[in-house]
């Protein structure tokens, strides 16, 4: 039996669906989407809070953004953000290991983390009478943490065997997450020249006090945002999060992260063996500008242009029409950055096909785009798909708790979350081909071939 749908319900999959259709001439009025409605101020110890009520479902979202990613890190020390993104369930000194997920499960919640280059989160969606379990749940790691010794050989291990199992002995991955940190200078722009998930060898390395000493540093509330969105009253939450946040002692001010890398410092070739590998592969890369940058909303829309879907160019001309690859795949950036990213096409080669033909043929589809642009239909298909996606996001508390952290983060402003759809929309067929032009240069990039390991008969 198909449950029947809400009303509201039926209205958010109405405007979905209506995004989906052409809109080249749509009126710019119906491009916005409405502001979400919230409430943002810094308590003394520096913790920024954002709140913003939502009525319309009996659910709450308290999810906490520490200022801490892999580009904090040094060299020789490297995966610690992630580290922490497992440590940060250790225990504290009121809820012991493995307690935080079992209280919000029982409360009929759920919860995660996750690390990323520029920051680590850590969010619980809860029914909305939880909310106090939430917020004390957050206050009480950040303030008490058990950053032990047994904690951290315990959880350095968990890291490592996630490597091996995710990075290590997955095809293609160890060497496409290689080939996207290789286009940093290591000494110029460390922050980004290396895996957030970290080497061996430096989760080998590590101390106790380097991990404790890492953890003074970025995790205090002075480094940390805030945001609850849902079912809530706003005085009663300001309550809560002052007697659990209010008194917890502001950590240092974490250093500046410094990163000068330039552009167009000349083509680069790369060979790498993948014994995991079956078929060869082609990733091509090129650097380019922050998230923040006007040219981003134009290079994702381009990606996706190129790259994702049956439609997208490369697909249709690579995998349907020459079936040279059983596979392309573009990407505009590992994540939103406040430094710069990489642009990337990846093909896997058909069985016989060689890598130069799928160079080529990758190649000659970036070159037209310089060339000759793309048409109404493409970038307009490219905005309905970014436009549907931004709506389906903010159907939910995490989703919105998401968007606002993002925009605050990233565009320094929490009304971005809705607002900044209009950069995407205001891109012009002339965007698309400046911003190819300007980046996707054979002089900015770098050319990785991914080969499978010989087998001697």
């Amino acid at each position: 039996m198909i449950p029947s749908l809400s009303r509201r319900r039926l209205t958010r999959l109405a405007l979905a669906a209506a995004a989906l259709l052409p809109s080249v001439s749509a009126p710019v009025h119906a491009q916005t989407l409405a502001p979400i409605t919230h409430e943002s101020y810094t308590l003394p110890n520096g913790l920024r809070v954002i709140l913003a009520e939502d009525r319309s479902a009996q659910v709450v979202t308290v999810n906490v953004w520490y200022n801490v990613g892999a580009r904090n890190e040094r060299p020789g020390r490297t995966g610690f953000a992630h580290l922490f993104e497992h440590m940060m369930f250790q225990g504290s000194d009121n809820v012991p290991k493995g307690d935080h997920m079992a209280l919000i499960e029982r409360a009929g919640g759920n919860m995660n983390g996750s690390t990323a280059d520029d920051r680590t989160n850590y969010f619980q969606s809860l029914p909305s009478n939880r909310l106090n379990l939430g917020l004390w749940l957050e206050a009480d790691r950040m303030r008490s943490l058990k950053v032990t010794q047994e904690n951290f050989e315990n959880q350095r291990e968990t890291v490592k065997e996630e490597r091996r199992l995710r990075i290590d002995n997955q095809p293609y991955t160890g060497a496409f997450l290689n080939a996207l940190t290789s286009v940093f200078d290591p000494k110029t722009c460390f922050a980004y020249a290396h895996e957030v998930i970290g080497s061996m060898d430096d989760l080998n390395a590590a101390t106790l006090e380097d991990v404790i000493e890492f953890h003074r540093t970025y995790y205090g509330p002075n480094n940390a945002t805030l945001v609850v969105t849902g079912d809530f009253q706003p005085a009663e939450t300001k309550a809560l999060i002052a007697q659990y946040f209010g008194d917890i002692p502001r950590g240092p001010t974490p250093p500046d992260v410094q990163c000068e890398q330039p552009f167009d410092t000349g083509l680069q070739r790369k060979s790498v063996t993948d014994a995991k590998a079956n078929l060869p592969a082609v990733l091509m890369l090129w650097r380019i500008p922050e998230y923040r940058s006007d040219d981003w909303p134009a290079l994702e829309l381009l990606a996706t242009i190129l790259g994702s879907g049956e439609s997208s160019r490369l697909n249709r001309v690579v995998v349907r029409d020459a079936k040279a690859a059983v596979g392309v795949q573009t990407l505009a950036g590992i994540g939103p950055r406040r430094g710069p990213n990489v642009f990337g096409a990846l093909g896997i080669a058909n069985q016989g096909v060689t890598p130069d033909s799928i160079e080529a043929l990758l190649g000659q589809q970036v070159a037209a785009i310089t060339q000759d642009g793309v048409t109404d239909a493409e970038l307009a298909k490219a905005k309905n798909a970014y436009k549907a996606g931004k709506i389906a996001e903010l159907e939910t508390s995490m989703g919105r708790a998401e968007a606002l952290h993002l925009a605050t983060m990233f565009l320094g402003d929490p009304a971005a979350a809705t607002s900044n759809i209009d950069r995407y929309m205001a891109v012009t067929i002339d965007d698309i081909r400046r911003v190819a032009a300007k980046y996707l240069r054979p002089d900015n990039s770098t050319i990785v071939l991914i080969k499978p390991e010989t087998v001697t008969p």
